[in-house]
């Protein structure tokens, strides 16, 4: 049973430097580039291997409340292309969190073939590795899916392991567990990359203003 407090209205009160307030998620915080992904996916007659190259945008929002509950996280948009190709390979959008009070990474994924997840994991201040995981049916860390996906290639589980990287890269390997008509076990949907910092984030105006002035 969760330890929450008798008081679900009082809000917590935020920090406005999100980016000092990120815990693990903090070295992710910008825009990256990766140009070595591989996509493990499923096609009629098996597995199918694909290369991807990948920018990725991670920036700060501004702290988030829910009564005494207190996130502070990043927005991301992911834009996978394959090489020598123009059109989107896969399009994602939605937010890292961290709850400082429970330890708590979430991550909230939506794509545009009609699918949204929401993954969680524990995970330490500094820690350099953590692992998130959905389940379909859960009303807590749960899958939801268009209904041909629901049909044609269910979501049985969705799994993300990061690594922060000595050489200030950032790692990611996911695994999303299908079941398939007339396909005998589970299929392993697998994608990993490694992404490189090309640009810093940048906190919303007002926030930075604030920060500015409360360290002159």
């Amino acid at each position: 049973m969760n330890d929450y407090p008798k008081d679900i209205y009082t809000e917590a009160e935020p920090d406005v430097n999100t980016l000092a307030n990120l815990g693990p998620l903090a070295p992710m915080a910008g825009i990256w580039q990766g140009s070595r992904g591989v996509d493990v996916n499923p096609k009629a007659d098996g597995p199918e291997t694909d290369p991807y190259i990948e920018h990725y945008e991670l920036q700060p929002i501004d702290a988030q409340t829910n009564g005494p509950q207190l996130f502070y996280g990043l927005r991301y948009h992911t834009r996978i292309v394959q090489p020598d190709e123009v059109e989107t390979f896969h399009d994602q959008v939605g937010y890292w969190l961290w709850e400082p009070a429970t330890q708590t990474v979430m991550l909230t994924l939506s794509i545009p073939r009609g699918q949204t997840v929401m993954a969680v994991g524990k995970a330490a201040p500094d820690a350099k590795m953590f692992t998130l995981k959905a389940e379909r049916g859960s009303t807590v860390n749960g899958i939801l899916s268009n209904p041909f996906l629901e049909h044609a290639f269910r979501t049985e589980s969705y799994t993300i392991n990061v690594r922060i990287n000595d050489d200030g890269t950032w790692s990611y390997a996911q695994d999303t567990v299908l079941t398939i008509p007339d396909v005998d076990k589970p299929f392993h949907h697998t994608d990993h990359n490694t992404l490189h910092k090309i640009g810093e984030p940048t906190p919303n105006p007002t926030a930075l203003a604030a920060i500015n002035e409360a360290t002159e």
